[in-house]
Parts: structure tokens; C-alpha cells; sequence
């Protein structure tokens, strides 16, 4: 009578013992310290790099393939002058866009803000490219969440130049 309980008994346990322990969810491992350590450490090391330059003046061309109205993807031309956006006009058409669908890519300053967002936020997964000689952001990829779609952003900076 005891024996069927014994053999079940054992079964559960070894199969118990077979199964992988996760101490941490996938997705804390995906975000691990070290890797958020050395996003956080690039980030710095641009962003020092950029403001060594002491450009104010500057153009760059901004593409966001987002999961959004075309509207709000691009390309655009984007230019400051003294810090300060200036005009966002639309590379296809040369008109201007509405500002609103850029306010948070519109200056060099505010796409270091997106990246030092994502590694507040512990985003998913973050992969930033920069410029070697100027420091600035030329792509960025954040994946907040892996359980979540469509809230994914892609950045592409590129035709970045001085101005007067």
C-alpha cells in the first residue's frame, strides 16, 4: 500500500532535481549589471567626448522607425542653433513637421537623455552606436520590455554636420 506512495514520492523528487534552478528571471539576466555598467560607462565617455567639442550650431538627419504614424518616423533634417531647436523639416518633402513627434530627439543633449533613460529603466536590451571623433549617439536600439511589442525604438543619426 505504502509502495505506490514511495514511488510517486520518488518520481516527483527526481524529477525535482532535474529541473534548472533561475534565480533571477529572464529577463534580470538579460539586464544584467555589468552589461548596464558598461552602457552607463559609454554613455559617459561620449557625452564627455561631445561636450569637449562645443558644437551649438549643428544639423543632423534623424530617422525613428518606430511603431507610429509616419508622420513621426521620418527622415527629418533637424537644426539647433545656440542649443536650441531650430526647424525639423521633412527630408522628402523639404517641409517643415510638427515638432511634437521629435520633441525628445530634437538636440544632441536630448538623444544622451533617451540612452540614459533606458539604462535608468533597465531596458531590455540597448545597443548604441557612436560617433568616434564627436561623441554623439549615430544609432540607437532599446527594447524595453521582450514581453512587450511595439514598444521598441530604433534611431538612426547620420549627415551630422557643424554649422555657422
Amino acid at each position: 500500500m505504502h509502495l505506490p506512495i514511495i514511488i510517486s514520492a520518488g518520481l516527483l523528487l527526481s524529477l525535482g532535481l532535474n529541473v534548472p534552478v533561475l534565480s533571477q528571471s529572464p529577463i534580470e539576466i538579460a539586464q544584467s549589471p555589468a552589461r548596464n555598467n558598461l552602457n552607463f560607462r559609454k554613455l559617459q565617455f561620449n557625452r564627455s567626448l561631445w561636450n569637449q567639442q562645443n558644437i551649438s550650431n549643428y544639423r543632423y538627419t534623424l530617422s525613428n522607425s518606430c511603431f507610429c504614424i509616419p508622420e513621426a518616423r521620418g527622415p527629418v533634417v533637424i537644426e539647433v542653433r545656440n542649443g536650441q531647436t531650430t526647424s525639423i523639416t521633412s527630408v522628402a518633402t523639404g517641409q517643415a513637421v510638427e515638432p511634437q513627434f521629435f520633441q525628445e530627439y530634437n538636440t544632441i543633449p536630448k538623444l544622451f537623455n533617451v540612452i540614459q533613460d533606458a539604462i535608468n529603466r533597465q531596458a531590455f536590451s540597448l545597443n548604441v552606436s557612436y560617433s568616434p571623433r564627436l561623441g554623439y549617439p549615430t544609432q540607437i536600439n532599446i527594447d524595453y520590455n521582450s514581453q512587450m511589442a511595439d514598444e521598441e525604438v530604433y534611431l538612426t543619426i547620420e549627415n551630422f554636420e557643424e554649422i555657422q
